[in-house]
């Protein structure tokens, strides 16, 4: 019978966390399992492993196989490593002092680290949240800023429309005074034009004066001329009459 050190799931739907297992390899995944050795939940940043790491290193030590991914979290944790040091101790390459030695060296190294990327995490963390406040506070008083102007920019369009109207009242009255005022010059047109005619009269006139004696005089001289003649033809008479006589 394989041994596997693998997951099994378990939590909410989107909120999953995992036990770290020791189980039959022919298992379902959620199913029975030999031993259970921490949990693993991805949902943190950094992820949480929480293992017993001297029961997986003895299960590793017997035969065991992780899976990759738990493979990847034992040597996260230092289990595989100290299994590596373990064996160099079986074989005499080193001692168990030494070992221990390199292997909490490790781990101190390690804590570290991990305690460097969260203080890293919480002040990214609390920047982005630091920037986010100022990103909303600009915003809103630009928006602010914004209600000022426009407040601003109506009344100042107010006040000219109002002069507006002021101006316009004496412009409409104006127009009146203007039209009544050429109804005078009109008058004063019509009173010039008599003058005018009369003139025209009087030029005509004279004309008609100085026709009328030319008249007369042609009629004077008519009447001269056809007068003698009358006399002429009665004195022929008058001279026959006596001659017949």
């Amino acid at each position: 019978m394989s041994v596997k050190i693998r997951l099994a799931r378990r939590g909410r739907k989107k909120q999953a966390i995992y036990d770290v297992v020791v189980a039959d390899a022919r298992a379902p995944r959620d199913g029975r399992f030999i031993e259970k050795l921490g949990t693993y939940n991805p949902n943190t940043n950094p992820a949480s492993i929480n293992i017993n790491n001297e029961r997986a290193l003895t299960w590793l030590l017997n035969g065991a196989q992780p899976t990759d991914t738990v493979k990847a979290m034992l040597s996260y944790r230092g289990v595989m490593l100290k299994k590596h040091l373990q064996i160099g101790v079986l074989k005499g390459a080193i001692s168990q002092e030494q070992a221990d030695a390199k292997f909490n060296a490790w781990l101190s190294e390690k804590d570290t680290k991990i305690e460097g990327k969260k203080d890293q995490l919480a002040a990214a963390k609390a920047d982005a949240r630091k920037a986010a406040l100022a990103a909303e506070t600009a915003k809103n008083q630009a928006r602010i800023d914004a209600i000022k102007a426009r407040e601003a920019a109506a009344v100042v369009a107010a006040e000219p429309a109002v002069e507006e109207v002021e101006e316009e009242t004496p412009a409409a009255e104006a127009p009146v005074v203007e039209e009544e005022t050429p109804a005078a010059p009109e008058v004063e047109a019509t009173s010039a034009e008599e003058p005018v005619v009369e003139a025209a009269e009087e030029v005509e006139a004279p004309v008609a004066e100085e026709t009328a004696p030319a008249v007369e005089a042609a009629a004077e001289d008519t009447t001269s001329s056809e007068a003698p003649a009358a006399d002429t033809a009665d004195a022929g008479s008058a001279d026959g009459g006596a001659a017949g006589e």
